[in-house]
């Protein structure tokens, strides 16, 4: 790692130059395997309801130390901070206020001592902050969907393969067993030659009409847009106080793509694994003929002929000429020549789940030539792959494509046109697309070039 680690000594001495009382950590945790000096330290950018349950889970690795979190809004940033000292002050049954904060990323990312972050801001501000931490020699969390725009995407990509960063896109189901075993299914032919894939998830993002409200006290409403279009307030976009639900935000244009970039990071990914796309795209995307008000409909053509539909129904669907294979989280089915070999649909029962995955890749997958990665937890992978410098399972690349390919489909319903797409470029083929359909208009000081 670029940053130093602290010593007991120097930890001390920093928290006492800084005014705050540390927290004494007993002789037990000091000499555990995991030493707290050796621990990565962990920035969080944004607290809203995705980064507190990811901060819960980050909290949980002995490897870990979460020492600052960053928020435009003071109540958000202030929940954060309790967060973080409550679960080390019961770790060490005693009092602790080691936890920083910070209104402005830039600041947080300034620290030397913070060798990673984890971004669950907006959509619209993902691309911007990753970019600076990648710079600033951070590994990164981000979640998804990757980037606002294609642009976005691939300026992304080349910044942290230029600074040789570790980089988890947060499109987690690829850690989650259900989904792996229907890909390795798909990868190794066991329903035969795949000719089509559906993919369900909600409809395309929409231009933002909310009306203005009171201003939230301790907000800061000019950050919080940064890149995007000035507009007045909503309590839609960033919710009062510590919200519990995810603010739609993400149903609008200059914030999000709707749920085809929401929802649709996480399968249209799926199903990128399974057709084995992660290293190119869809070469044709066709849009619906009531393309003006459709919700579903697109399809997106990939070389071999394979087309994947955007369609209403949650989850991904591989066709083959043998049989199909049904995924969803905590949900799988497969049917072969129309005998069905496994189905479930419970989902809150796990391990029925388990017992006909063991049963299904006992009798397809015992000498499979197709090996996926294999993950079963998101952020220890990540961490993971900060030890050995190796890319992680979803990695920055991983993310740009699929985020590309949700774009796509988006501009294929914003704009009722048939799009030719070259993957190896990232561009439209020649004669096809507008390329100012690839980026935005940016705000200030914000843009990503």
């Amino acid at each position: 790692m670029h940053s130093p680690r602290f010593s007991r000594r120097s930890f001390l001495q920093s928290a006492l130059a800084a005014g705050v009382a540390p927290l004494i950590l007993p002789g037990r945790i000091w000499s555990a395997e995991t030493k707290p000096n050796d621990r990565l330290n962990l920035g969080f950018i944004g607290i809203g309801k995705q980064a507190r349950g990811l901060m819960g889970g980050f909290l949980g690795k002995a490897e870990t130390q979460t020492v600052a979190v960053c928020d435009v809004d003071t109540t958000r940033r202030n929940d954060g901070k309790k967060q973080v000292d409550d679960f080390y002050a019961k770790q060490a049954g005693s009092t602790y206020k080691g936890c920083d904060t910070y209104a402005d990323f830039r600041e947080l990312l300034a620290r030397k001592d913070i060798d990673a972050v984890v971004i669950a801001t907006p959509d619209h501000w993902h691309a911007y902050i990753a970019i600076a931490a990648a710079k600033a020699g951070k590994d990164i969390y981000c979640e998804k969907p990757l980037t606002e725009t294609i642009h976005e995407a691939w300026a992304l990509v080349n910044t942290v393969r230029k600074e040789n960063r570790v980089f988890q896109t947060g499109s987690m189901q690829r850690s989650s067993r259900e989904f792996r075993v229907a890909c390795e299914l798909a990868r190794n032919g066991v329903i035969g030659k795949i000719s089509r894939v559906t993919a369900g998830f909600g409809g395309p993002g929409k231009p933002c009409d909310l009306p203005e409200e009171a201003a939230e006290p301790g907000l800061d409403w000019d950050m919080w847009q940064g890149p995007a279009p000035v507009r007045a307030y909503n309590s839609i976009l960033s919710p009062r106080g510590v919200h519990t639900h995810f603010p739609m935000w993400r149903a609008y244009r200059e914030y999000g793509g709707g749920m085809v970039t929401d929802w649709g990071a996480h399968h249209l990914d799926i199903s990128h694994w399974g057709i084995g796309a992660d290293e190119s795209g869809p070469l044709e995307i066709i849009p619906p003929a009531d393309w003006q008000t459709a919700e579903s409909g697109v399809k997106l053509r990939y070389a071999g002929g394979v087309e994947v539909e955007h369609i209403k129904e949650n989850g991904v669907t591989f066709f083959g000429s043998d049989g199909e294979i049904y995924v969803n989280r905590g949900k799988f089915a497969l049917k072969l020549k129309g005998v069905e070999k496994a189905k479930f649909l419970a989902k809150e029962d796990k391990p029925a789940l388990n017992d006909q995955l063991d049963a299904v890749e006992k009798e397809f997958l015992a000498e499979a030539k197709v090996k996926l990665y294999a993950s079963t937890d998101h952020k220890a992978d990540f961490l993971g792959a900060i030890k050995t410098r190796k890319r992680p399972i979803t990695d920055v690349e991983i993310g740009a494509r699929t985020v590309t390919g949700c774009h796509l489909i988006n501009l294929a319903y914003y704009h009722g046109k048939t799009i030719k797409w070259d993957p190896a470029k990232n561009d439209f083929a020649p004669g096809s697309g507008d390329p100012n359909w690839l980026t935005r208009e940016y705000r200030d000081q914000w843009k990503v070039a």
